[in-house]
């Protein structure tokens, strides 16, 4: 988002949910503030750190973690008419005449409820705007296996048992088509992160690391283009190869 706001294209997000049934740590709740509006805060921030220039939200409510009663809630996200949900989002693609859409992977990135339901709307609503370019989002599981088998050689201690299950999370490298290089931008990216203090504290493991493991981990970011061959020579932008000359 701050590389495409940077080379002056209109960077729009739209979230699904408030994240309102997340966990809260010790802190970061004032005298009668919910979570909602703690989250809808830190959403502004870091919109503000990457540069967009329009933050929506489509109005579900969190579906919780998968497996929780929060699942069946009739207002989640989850239990959301894809069609409905996809209606709302084209309107705001149509009227922002987008020319990319990014969502996630057909599971979640690591399999969040509504993260799953986000690539299914993000797909459906592309499908009616007529948006032309779509990704997903997502990681290189082969690349972060990598990194945690030699996060010595950053002068990074992996946790014990890193939090997530890699052979679910994200996607093998042969069927990414896209490498975004945001090394530039690694500063925009952290406070993005800082911002969201309710969900990733300070001395967590992501941000307390080194700057240079947090170059390799955070410094390039991967997709899947819809409709797109696989190639051995990926693509380094959304917007397609620069024409020549």
């Amino acid at each position: 988002m701050a590389k495409m706001a940077s080379e002056g294209h209109r960077v729009i997000l739209v979230t699904a949910t408030r994240g309102e049934l997340g966990e809260v740590p010790p802190g970061i709740l004032q005298d009668g503030e919910t979570l909602t509006e703690v989250r809808e805060r830190e959403l502004e921030l870091a919109g503000k750190a990457l540069g967009v220039s329009r933050t929506e939200f489509l109005g579900y409510r969190d579906s919780g973690m998968l497996g929780e009663d929060s699942n069946q809630d009739p207002a989640s996200f989850w239990q959301a008419d894809v069609e409905e949900a996809s209606l709302r989002l084209a309107s705001i693609l149509r009227e922002e005449q987008a020319e990319v859409l990014t969502t996630y992977d057909e599971h979640g990135v690591y399999g969040h409820p509504d993260h799953v339901q986000v690539h299914r709307v993000g797909v459906r609503a592309a499908e009616i705007a007529g948006t032309p370019r779509v990704f997903m989002a997502t990681q290189n599981r082969d690349r972060v296996v990598d990194l945690i088998e030699n996060a010595a050689d950053f002068g990074v201690d992996p946790p014990a048992r890193p939090d997530l299950d890699l052979e679910a999370f994200g996607e093998p490298a042969d069927r990414i088509t896209t490498a975004v290089d945001v090394s530039a931008f690694l500063d925009s990216k952290r406070q993005a992160m800082q911002a969201h203090a309710s969900q990733i504290s300070a001395d967590s493991f992501f941000l307390s690391m080194p700057d240079d493991a947090f170059a390799q981990i955070w410094g390039t970011e991967w997709y899947i283009r819809i409709g797109a061959p696989r190639s051995e020579q990926l693509e380094t932008s959304l917007l397609g190869s620069p024409p020549s000359y």
